[in-house]
């Protein structure tokens, strides 16, 4: 059993430092042996074998966003799930009636940005009145 502080974290602090090294070794040995050439092609950014076009600044639209949030939180709520899962023969009726509840709050939020247009890209933008 180790009797100080230094014992006990040097385990620690060696793991630290081999750490350290190996990326330190890995980043050197690239720069060192690496090739250092520059030309146009090799600085132009790569886009899935496609030829950059338009500005890296472009907009994006906002259903983007939203629907790329909406998938976070749905896939959280799932994730929620497992663990009734696990459970659940131990809670029996309990469970299946807590769950059920659950399910059907996940099914009224989707079906209220479902009705608010929020899944559909193909639409134009409407009118604040509209919404």
């Amino acid at each position: 059993m180790p009797e100080s502080y230094v014992e006990l974290y040097f385990p620690v602090f060696l793991q630290v430092l081999i750490a350290m090294a190996v990326a330190g070794g890995m980043i050197g040995g690239s720069y060192l042996l690496g090739r250092k050439v520059k030309n146009r092609i090799k600085d132009t950014p790569y886009e899935c074998g496609i030829t950059p076009t338009g500005s890296a600044r472009g907009r994006f639209s906002v259903k983007f966003y939203l629907v790329a949030m909406l998938f976070i939180l749905f896939d959280i709520e799932a994730v929620f799930l497992y663990p009734w899962a696990v459970v659940y023969r131990e809670l029996k009726l309990f469970a299946f009636v807590e769950m059920f509840i659950f399910i059907v709050l996940i099914l009224c939020g989707f079906f209220y940005i479902w009705k608010k247009g929020a899944l559909d890209w193909s639409q134009q933008e409407r009118p604040p009145e509209e919404r």
